[in-house]
């Protein structure tokens, strides 16, 4: 048997903001957000607006890093102690949502701890002081549809995934207003982000029907619209937001595999963008996860009307597809290439194997890797064919 969890209520399109007004019975809002982004696009003022016109008061938890930490989390969830909201807004990018998601742990279990929380599928039921609306300002993570939080301890520098169906926001609200002023980078980074969460959900060993639905789509949107949405083009800004979001939807059911595996542990330790690094090992995790289980890449080629007379020749083609949506980007090619110093690479690359061989994403990826297997594959990722 298989399940499919999403947000009750999902809002989207040009001024989806002013759907804040339909939450019934709330009165107290902490709003949690990261820098000033949101301040200087208008973001956080159209939610101030909302939450006037129904009479709620809120507070406002600033700050959290482009890596949420633990000390973040908790300090948050101080705040919300003192403050006792009853809903919990998200606002901005993936790392302000994911720390409002784990904030709101932590307000409802003050007494448990990070390594309590961080145990996949256990957390004990949420909503007992709070809902959760997630209001994302970036179309790549797709957090405001997802059962997870990524967190970095501070002191390991590794990333966690907290993981549970609790977590799963009540309100997802993708307001495609709020995403026409993201930088081209950032455009890049979280469309490619999105792209390996579709092509991952795709492929994972617990996918199903609905999932592969939501994913194909998502794989065909970001395919035709995320250069011009990295040029600038307005309507493209807008279905790119909801591609992301739909892929989203796909990987918090279906999970993920080890292209996430890799970028969550390199990301702490080499400390490059998580879509940048996504898009960097995906051709490669591509062609490694293909020698063994090829049905899937070689559906998805087919379907994007890619060319090919054998399943390598399609696979390839897949690959070579995701390098070439690199290059348009400016996404470099390699690691190297992105600036990691080769010493520091040598430095981490055997504990950034190990570590990501034990992620919880490697348990869904189509085709077991061992350690050895992993280091290669960071080494592809580093040096190039």
């Amino acid at each position: 048997m298989a399940s499919f969890i999403i947000p009750r209520f999902l809002y989207f399109g040009d001024g989806a903001v002013a759907e804040l007004q339909k939450i019934k019975g709330i009165s107290r809002a902490a709003i949690v957000i990261g820098g000033s982004a949101v301040k200087k696009n208008g973001a956080l003022d159209a939610v101030y607006d909302n939450l006037k016109k129904m009479g709620v008061e809120y507070t406002l938890i600033e700050g959290v890093e482009n890596d949420p930490t633990v000390a973040t989390v908790l300090a948050g969830a101080q705040k919300m102690r003192e403050f006792e909201p009853d809903v919990i807004i998200g606002l901005g990018g993936g790392s302000p949502i994911d720390a409002a998601k784990a904030m709101w742990v932590f307000y409802e279990y003050p007494d448990m701890t990070f390594e309590q929380a961080a145990v996949p599928f256990t957390l004990p039921e949420l909503r007992k002081k709070a809902i959760f609306v997630a209001i994302p300002t970036t179309s790549g993570t797709a957090t405001e549809v997802t059962s997870f939080a990524v967190i970095t301890d501070e002191k390991t520098h590794i990333k966690y995934p907290i993981a549970d169906y609790n977590l799963t926001p009540d309100y997802a609200i993708l307001d495609t207003n709020m995403v026409t002023s993201m930088p081209q980078s950032l455009v890049a980074h979280t469309g490619m982000d999105a792209m390996t969460h579709s092509i991952e959900a795709y492929v994972s060993t617990v996918s199903n029907d609905i999932t592969d639905a939501l994913a194909m789509k998502s794989i065909e949107m970001i395919r035709d619209y995320i250069v011009a949405s990295y040029n600038g083009c307005k309507e493209a800004r807008g279905k790119m937001h909801v591609a992301q979001c739909l892929a989203g939807m796909s990987f918090s059911n279906a999970i993920l595999g080890i292209v996430h595996s890799m970028a969550h542990k390199s990301g702490a330790m080499l400390h490059v963008p998580h879509g940048c690094a996504n898009a960097i090992y995906l051709p490669h995790v591509i062609r490694f996860n293909a020698e063994e289980a090829p049905a899937k890449y070689v559906d998805i080629a087919k379907r994007l009307g890619l060319p090919g007379n054998s399943d390598q020749e399609y696979v390839e083609a897949l690959a070579q597809l995701i390098e070439s949506l690199n290059k348009a980007l400016g996404i470099p090619a390699t690691l190297k290439e992105y600036g990691i110093d080769e010493a520091v690479f040598k430095q981490h690359h055997a504990e950034m194997a190990e570590s990501a061989v034990g992620d919880p994403c490697t348990g869904t990826n189509p085709r077991s890797v061992s350690v050895a297997q992993m280091t290669e594959l960071f080494r592809l990722a580093y040096y190039g064919k």
